[in-house]
């Protein structure tokens, strides 16, 4: 049985019991505070066990891409060392919201695994949570009774509250949960140790395939736990896992969930899979890595140097790191593996087929990209080994190592092996003291502390009712206290609000709620999960009471004359570059609008010029809204709404409508109610922001017309500057031209300079203990200047130390040069001498051993410079 006939099995099992298919949720988390990506199966379904959404239907089912790479749930370090942890996998998985319990949720396990997939009841054990004297929670029988009903009794373990008590964060719902494992292991082993004494003991062959949870408390701040209302069922079963198992194999990279990327990687490198366990772990990390990168870049999250982007870079640059050190693959080839990926997820999870060519020129351009860091980082640690040799020492410092691998991506174990082979060691200690130092960094940085959410009433909320209205009257539902390093503040659900939730690129509206004199003001609005939440300075006293809700309609009108022209804009992108343009990411607030999307060029000036003379035409048009709401998704689908992806869209969507022939998009944002309301459109900017995705920026209505006044301001100064030349264009033309050429004589006058300086310096070298010493304040026209003559000197004159104090723009600057051969014999190191001679002007720098410069503030340090210099040099020399 392949990995499609037991995903659809699964899926096709609880459809049988009466679940609903749900598909899987974007990899990328975009509402919810607490996390980055999909980590579970249940990360969709949150708002339901928090009560802050009814769902539509009590039973569900679906597959869903999870990445475990941050957090909590972080498996990066041991991906590819062992046979079972991955970055990116699917958990499939049945859940109950407040249906049915736990019963069923075993009998329908047991007989899933038993009746449909056939596996070996005398392998396999289950373990139930054994109670915690701390949380006064005593063992699961009930779980364990109807256990009994189908596996022997000694088979049944009770687990600790780590292994079988399951909670969603530091507080939220939780419960105890009941694993089902299964031991892989040959008859003669089994025959000598029983697998009940392996079970959850990480034996790589006695393994857990899935995780029935029980969910019944709620976990609060303090960390009591309290009966929730409803119970629930919310299941967990890897499909790697398991499809490992139902084929029999040691290995979850034996399954053809992978054996064809490892194919495709031995094609490519001329290593074969199962040579040696170095390869061996390059492969698995790379057939791993590929599935985390491409998934999470065709839900709309691209590599970059922030967050969740930062992370995809990451684990991108640990495979290539992994491919040009173990299997010599010295050019781009991760991008190679896309089309194995489409080949075999495409079918499933149709993403990844309609994005394949934009995924891999992504991960193309990163890989070119990161190689030529890593050849940098090559170098630097050349230099590094050369000074610990010149000073006699064999051990990277820890600090050195971490800066290896914070600046140029060098993972520990390639700083080690390379120094291994040049007869060094490094200082691990040190290393993972400084990764401590900066995650305690990030960690204080980014620290907000979320107290309980305290009810006012049970009301439930409406929700948004913005589109209609900009005021409401509204109680208050529930509120919490946020801490920060700022200053407290607090978060407020009503029980119906007119305040836009920051979404889709919109940002969140401001305004004010009010009770007779007291206003409170709203900061912004965001969603978590599908909640509502409202950020406020300071609660109302009378916190019971009924609100007046009003939302900031100037920046509201601004905001949706920005929305609209984006839609517009987008349009008009596709008729202008081609249908192969998808939104990548979008910024919409009072003042701007920013639109990233997939195109591989610079837009030339001609395209600029149609695309914004499309939307303006399209603004005069003055083309009404045609707002539909709760419209099936399959019925929107088919009239050609456009759908982004990365997007989680639900049953029931809102379809945007300016010209059925021009723009029909999905779309939850506020928007006018004609074009014509735009005003005016106006691009400003135009770039590329990654491989493969442009952004352009625009401004509209008044915005636009401040903008353009601006540039005409600029221009008529700049025709007065010009005394008022017929051609302007022409005249700046000719100043430029006349600067060129004045540029270029400076430039041969500051040579010959130069070359004055350098032999006039020769002519003064002294004698310093056998050694050539030049030692001299100088005036020069730049640094460059400064560093081509430090160089000349170098290759002129033989065992030279030079030290030259220049004095540049009224700034100081430092240039020390030593001779290899000093550098050898003698240990010297202009590195560290220049930052010493630095102090003498308040100032710093560093370098090679070789040549090395400073700058600073206090340029009449200069001369002190010199004597210090000379003053070390004759210590140094003795």
């Amino acid at each position: 049985m392949n990995s499609k006939q037991i995903r659809s099995q699964f899926i096709e099992f609880f459809q049988s019991k009466k679940h609903q298919f749900v598909s899987s949720a974007p990899i990328v988390v975009k509402n919810d505070p607490s996390l980055m990506f999909t980590n579970a199966g249940m990360n969709q379904f949150k708002d339901f066990f928090l009560g802050n959404e009814i769902p539509t239907s009590l039973r569900v089912t679906n597959s869903q891409k999870c990445l475990r790479v941050s957090g909590k749930h972080n498996d990066l370090e041991e991906v590819g060392v062992d046979t079972y942890h991955h970055t990116m996998f699917e958990m499939m998985g049945n859940w109950s919201f407040g249906d049915y319990f736990k019963k069923e949720a075993i009998a329908w396990a047991w007989e899933l695994l038993t009746d449909v997939y056939k596996l070996p009841v005398d392998r396999m054990y289950v373990t139930v949570f054994g109670g915690d004297r701390e949380d006064g929670l005593e063992q699961d029988m009930e779980a364990f009774s109807y256990w009994e009903e189908w596996i022997d009794r000694e088979k049944i373990l009770f687990g600790s509250k780590k292994d079988n008590f399951w909670e969603m964060g530091e507080t939220g719902p939780c419960g105890p949960c009941s694993e089902i494992h299964i031991d892989m292991r040959p008859q003669e082993e089994i025959d000598q140790i029983p697998g009940k004494e392996l079970v959850n003991a990480d034996h790589p062959q006695v393994i857990e395939i899935w995780n029935l949870v029980f969910i019944q408390y709620n976990r609060f701040s303090d960390g009591s736990l309290k009966e929730l209302p409803s119970r629930h069922v919310d299941t967990g079963m890897g499909l790697e896992r398991l499809v490992r198992v139902i084929q029999g194999k040691a290995s979850n990279y034996d399954t053809d969930l992978f054996v064809p990327f490892l194919d495709k990687i031995a094609a490519i490198s001329g290593y074969q899979y199962g040579q040696s366990e170095k390869t061996d772990i390059a492969f698995r990390v790379i057939v791993d890595h590929i599935r985390a990168i491409s998934f999470t870049i065709a839900d709309g999250q691209l590599p970059s140097n922030n967050k969740a982007g930062y992370v995809i870079r990451r684990i991108l640059r640990r495979a290539v790191r992994y491919g040009y050190t173990f299997l010599d693959l010295k050019a781009p080839f991760l991008y190679q593996l896309v089309s194995v990926l489409a080949e075999k997820f495409g079918e499933f999870y149709p993403e990844i087929q309609e994005q394949r060519a934009f995924i891999a020129k992504v991960i193309q351009e990163e890989e070119l990209a990161f190689l030529r860091t890593l050849d940098k980082g090559l170098k630097n640690l050349e230099n590094i080994q050369q000074s610990l040799e010149s000073k006699n020492e064999q051990v990277i410092p820890g600090e050195v190592a971490f800066e290896l691998y914070d600046t140029y991506g060098f993972p520990l174990d390639l700083t080690s092996l390379i120094a291994r082979e040049n007869g060094l060691s490094v200082d691990e200690k040190g290393f993972k003291q400084a990764m401590v130092l900066q995650k305690e960094r990030s960690r204080s940085a980014a620290q907000l502390e979320t107290g309980d959410w305290n009810t006012v009433n049970n009301e439930e909320s409406e929700g948004f009712v913005g589109y209609d209205s900009l005021q409401t009257q509204a109680r208050i539902i529930k509120f919490r206290k946020i801490k920060d390093k700022k200053s407290d503040r607090f978060q407020l659900v009503l029980s119906r609000t007119p305040f836009y939730a920051e979404s889709g690129g919109q940002v969140g509206d401001t305004g004010t709620i009010s009770n007779g004199n007291e206003v409170i003001q709203v900061l912004d609005t965001k969603k978590e999960n599908d909640l509502i939440v409202h950020w406020v300075d300071k609660l109302p006293d009378s916190i019971e009471n009924e609100f007046y809700c009003q939302v900031n309609e100037d920046k509201r009108a601004k905001i949706k004359n920005n929305h609209t022209a984006t839609h517009l804009l987008q349009s008009a992108l596709k008729q202008v570059l081609g249908i192969h343009v998808q939104q990548k990411g979008s910024l919409v607030n009072e003042q701007v609008l920013r639109f990233d999307f997939s195109h591989f060029a610079k837009m030339t000036p001609d395209e600029l010029e149609r695309t914004e003379a499309m939307v303006n035409a399209k603004i005069r048009e003055n083309i009404s809204l045609n707002e539909q709401r709760n419209i099936p998704i399959e019925e929107a689908m088919a009239m050609g709404a456009t759908a982004l992806f990365g997007e989680k869209y639900g049953e029931h969507v809102r379809v945007i409508t300016f010209d059925p022939e021009f723009s029909v998009e999905l779309c939850g944002g506020t928007h006018v109610r004609a074009t014509g309301e735009i005003g005016f459109f106006k691009l400003i900017s135009e770039s590329s922001i990654s491989a493969g995705v442009r952004r352009v920026e625009a401004v509209t209505g008044s915005q636009a017309e401040a903008f353009v006044n601006k540039r005409f301001q600029v221009m008529h100064e700049v025709q007065e500057l010009l005394k008022n030349p017929k051609d302007l264009v022409g005249a700046v033309a000719a100043l430029i031209e006349e600067r060129s050429l004045l540029r270029k004589e400076i430039e041969v006058l500051h040579l010959k300079a130069t070359e004055e300086i350098k032999e006039s310096l020769k002519n003064q070298a002294k004698s310093l203990n056998g050694y050539q010493l030049v030692s001299a304040l100088i005036k020069l026209p730049n640094g460059e200047a400064l560093k081509k003559l430090s160089f000349e000197l170098k290759n002129e004159m033989e065992d030279l130390i030079a030290i030259l104090a220049a004095d540049i723009g009224g700034k100081p600057q430092i240039a020390v040069v030593i001779s290899d051969r000093l550098v050898k014999e003698k240990g010297l190191h202009a590195g560290e001498l220049v930052r010493e001679l630095a102090k003498e002007i308040n100032g710093g720098g560093g370098g090679q051993p070789f040549y090395a410069t400073a700058g600073g503030k206090d340029s009449s340090g200069l001369p002190r410079v010199l004597s210090k210099a000379e003053a070390i040099l004759q210590h140094s020399l003795k």
